[in-house]
């Protein structure tokens, strides 16, 4: 029987892949879906042939939000969302030390979308977009959504970084 590795739970890792597959798909599909309406709108702009559609705007902008905070889920998986790289190459005690100082400010930035990111969508509960008329709280749902992925995600890498700052103690 083999061990797993120091750090985050198998559980936790688990539960991150399957939630980083499933992001990473849900971005190519909200790529793909914003290329028609936003080549809708230029056809329309410039050929007589095809009517000035209003709710195209409206989807783009939807789709253009979710493609967003996606890719933020993902960057924070892959720990290149809010990183600056300022120091020279650290040893891997150095870097865990730096992962978990960044992983806080991410951690609060998280709880924030979270915390805030209900309320705005509690906002939204009663109220449809003004063009496609489309519920408005499937929009906001983005922001408390996120929050929640970057806790996920977070702290398995935080937890990561602590197991390296205990195996080298």
């Amino acid at each position: 029987m083999t061990s797993s590795p120091p750090g985050a739970p198998v559980v936790l890792r688990r539960v991150n892949a399957a939630l980083g597959q499933a992001i990473a798909a849900l971005l190519m599909l909200s790529v793909a879906v914003l290329i028609i309406p936003v080549t809708l709108q230029i056809l329309s702009r410039y050929t007589p042939l095809i009517p000035a559609y209003i709710w195209t705007e409206e989807l783009a902008r939807f789709c253009l939000v979710y493609a967003v905070m996606l890719g933020a889920m993902l960057a924070v998986r892959e720990g290149t969302h809010f990183v600056v790289d300022v120091f020279p190459r650290l040893t891997p005690r150095g870097e865990a030390k730096v992962e978990l100082l960044s992983g806080s400010f991410i951690l609060l930035f998280a709880f924030v979308f979270l915390w805030w990111g209900w309320e705005f969508t509690e906002f939204a509960f009663y109220r449809i977009s003004e063009l496609a008329e489309l519920p408005l709280w499937v929009i906001h749902m983005a922001w408390p959504i996120a929050g929640l992925v970057w806790l996920l995600f977070e702290a398995e890498r935080m937890l990561n970084a602590l197991a390296v700052l205990r195996s080298d103690a």
